[in-house]
């Protein structure tokens, strides 16, 4: 076994280092050209269930960004800390490079999630790409066109009001000149600091708001395109990490000389993390099994427990005094991200810094995690992040990126390391469960007067209702989770939706209105009135009656900055009790739209993975262990499970860009449940609802 003993900085007295890449040393490798730049202020965004790791921070770096660089060879580069994991915002930020500088879309590359070429950021979450970066790399386009504008007027000596910027050209009105931007920058380094330059509008977009091809779609419907898992080194070995039977055991013993009889396998050991290296994944996987190790385990709670765990000491809410009362408690399920590529890291150490290929949706955040974990200043680490296969909220932290690079310690060469299905339904979080008690009072003329609603565990994302209550009382209730959760896409607020506008259905059918017009009648905000209004009237609500064990459903919602209104149509076998989603149409509003077609595709790859969590997906566990780990026991949507699938964009050019990752699927699972209950009589309030058919529900 290898030893390893990491150099130790003692910081006496505070911090006595500036962690952050010295961008001066950064600007020395671009050339000539124009660099913009600007202030970063930025502060970690709040994530749910991560605690301590990937969970809130309060660190505010005060360094110089390098936004974008126009080089005299007429490229265009933009660097941003966000990253793509399949949304396709590599696509949208670069129309909106575009737009301001006026540039075809070929012309324009990003650097995306370097933590020594981009700027630090705080992760790519939350929906927050749309709404934050992508107006800082319009600001610095902008900025970009008015200095090439400027340089121009001074080359020509002419008014720059004369000059417009096109197609990589400034022009002079009236005039046959024109003159590219690789000449204006050739043999020059300037530096643009953003200010407030101005923006093209919504209404004069011409690269924006318009369907682009995905950037780099070619390279990857044809394989060409790499990513975390496709990364390689030189001399690189690949590694294993030893795994406890259970949660929190603890290793007493270990016998490695099995693993280390095999050629060309290293061990390594530190605490109870225990790993090998070897020349190729299979050997690696055999000198795994050859190490015979003695843990010590501890009784743990079950699946069979947990709502009366997560619950526990709660007071029942108050029934309200009204003319009609409910009072109703739905649970939602543990479930898995399931990203179609598992963690996978490749790790290497030269000369005492350590470089990190790996997915993850905070490359900065992962940075932090490996200087803490090796004692080494975080301007020692560079957290590279190629392309990944989907994170759904499941890729914050950096248990491969670790893995990888302590094993690389051990060997002393590089060291590639991917998870399997198995260790990424076992050893990353999960999504949180919860406990949702509502108790609700309404008139007889469909007016609702009360609303009671605690949340136990699940969050406090989409908690607050926009229905028009005069008497409310809302809260979230942290619990003790038996297992490790976190951030999942749309956080808690599929949760509460679900809660809440099943809670609004039945109220409906308690007091016989048509559930639009009781959401109706019960809300006075007009941009979520709008798309519950778009989703019926393109849904055809109220215009037909559901066949014989059909089912209509509709419900709405928002979160971070999307409105959504999503109409279902089920059908469900009276012999076998099977449930089938046959019909789903969304109305989506998320302020003006930047690219149809990809917030389109974001919306209908939402609602399949929505439909997993409202029907089938459930982790199930027991005593330390979980019992579904692997593809053959976790069902997750099939092709066989595919609705017709319907979107209704409401675009808003009047209002600011916001995010489709995460608030879109909110309103399915209530749709569905609604549909159900129309269909059958049944109201389910548990997510997921159906995995066995109604018959054994």
């Amino acid at each position: 076994m290898t030893p390893f003993e990491p150099e130790r900085y003692e910081l006496l007295g505070g911090p006595a280092y500036d962690f952050d890449l010295d961008r001066r040393d950064f600007f020395k490798l671009l050339g000539g050209g124009i660099i913009v730049l600007s202030m970063i202020s930025d502060a970690l965004g709040q994530e749910s269930g991560v605690a301590g790791r990937g969970g809130a921070t309060s660190r505010t770096p005060r360094e110089i960004g390098a936004w974008l660089h126009i080089g005299e060879d007429g490229k265009t580069t933009v660097y941003t800390g966000k990253v793509e994991i399949g949304q396709n915002i590599r696509t949208s930020l670069t129309q909106v490079v575009c737009e301001e500088l006026r540039l075809p879309m070929e012309s324009v590359q990003l650097v995306m999630g370097d933590t020594d070429l981009t700027p630090y950021d705080a992760g790519t979450f939350g929906s927050r790409t749309t709404p934050d970066m992508a107006p800082r790399l319009r600001s610095a386009a902008a900025a970009a066109r008015e200095l090439l504008i400027g340089l121009a007027a001074k080359t020509w000596n002419v008014d720059r009001t004369e000059l417009i910027a096109d197609q990589g050209h400034i022009t002079q009105h009236g005039a046959k000149r024109s003159i590219g931007y690789s000449e204006l920058t050739k043999g020059q380094k300037l530096m643009q600091a953003i200010e407030t330059p101005p923006t093209t509008s919504a209404e004069w977009w011409q690269v924006c708001g318009k369907s682009a091809p995905k950037v780099n779609g070619r390279a990857i419907v044809t394989g060409k395109h790499k990513y975390a898992s496709d990364s390689k080194l030189p001399g690189m070995v690949f590694g294993k990490v030893l795994r406890a039977p259970t949660f929190g055991a603890k290793l007493e013993s270990v016998d490695v000389r099995g693993a280390e009889a095999l050629p060309g396998v290293t061990v390594t050991r530190d605490g109870d993390f225990v790993g090998v290296t070897a020349p190729s994944e299979q050997v690696a996987e055999r000198a795994l099994a050859a190490i015979r190790a003695q843990w010590k385990s501890s009784p743990q709670p079950s699946g069979r427990e947990l709502y009366t765990l997560l619950k526990a000491g709660a007071k029942e809410p108050d029934l309200p005094q009204s003319d009609v009362q409910i009072a109703a408690t739905y649970t939602v399920a543990y479930i898995a991200h399931v990203p179609l590529e598992p963690r996978a890291a490749v790790a290497q150490w030269v000369d005492g810094k350590l470089t990190v290929w790996t997915g993850t949706q905070r490359p900065f955040g992962v940075r932090t995690e490996l200087a803490q974990a090796f004692h080494i200043p975080e301007a020692q680490v560079r957290v590279i992040m190629p392309d990944m296969g989907s994170g759904y909220g499941g890729k914050h932290t950096g248990e491969a990126a670790i893995e990888a690079a302590r094993l690389s310690a051990g060997a002393r060469k590089p060291v590639k390391l991917v998870w399997t299905r198995e260790e990424e339904f076992t050893w990353a979080y999960v999504r949180p469960a919860g406990v949702i008690d509502v108790a609700s009072g309404v008139r007889k003329d469909g007016t609702i007067t009360s609303w009671e609603f605690h949340n136990y565990n699940s969050g406090g994302s989409g908690i607050q209702t926009l229905y028009d209550i005069p008497q409310r009382k809302i809260e979230f209730h942290r619990s003790q989770s038996p297992l490790k959760q976190g951030s999942y896409r749309a956080l808690a607020a599929t949760a509460n939706h679900f809660a809440r506008e099943s809670c609004m259905d039945e109220l409906a059918h308690a007091v016989k209105m048509d559930p639009l017009e009781f959401r109706l009648k019960n809300l006075k905000h007009d941009r979520l009135r709008a798309v519950l209004s778009a989703a019926a009237e393109n849904f055809g609500w109220g215009k037909r009656k559901p066949e014989a064990g059909c089912g209509f459903g509709i419900a709405g919602g928002t979160e971070k900055g999307g409105y959504v209104a999503t109409c279902a149509e089920v059908a469900v076998d009276g012999s076998t009790g099977a449930i089938k989603v046959v019909r789903i149409l969304t109305a989506f509003e998320c302020g003006a739209i930047l690219n149809p077609d990809g917030l389109k595709n974001q919306i209908e790859g939402s609602m399949m993975m929505g439909l997993g969590g409202a029907m089938f997906e459930a982790v199930e566990f027991e005593n330390g262990k979980i019992l579904n780990p692997r593809l053959s026991k976790y069902r997750v949507p099939r092709f066989s499970d595919t609705p017709v699938i319907e979107t209704v964009l409401v675009n808003r050019k009047d209002l600011p860009s916001a995010g489709a990752g995460e608030s879109t699927m909110i309103a399915l699972a209530p749709a569905i449940g609604n549909a159900i209950f129309q269909a059958t009589g049944k109201r389910l309030r548990s997510l997921p609802m159906a995995p066995n058919g109604l018959k054994t529900t």
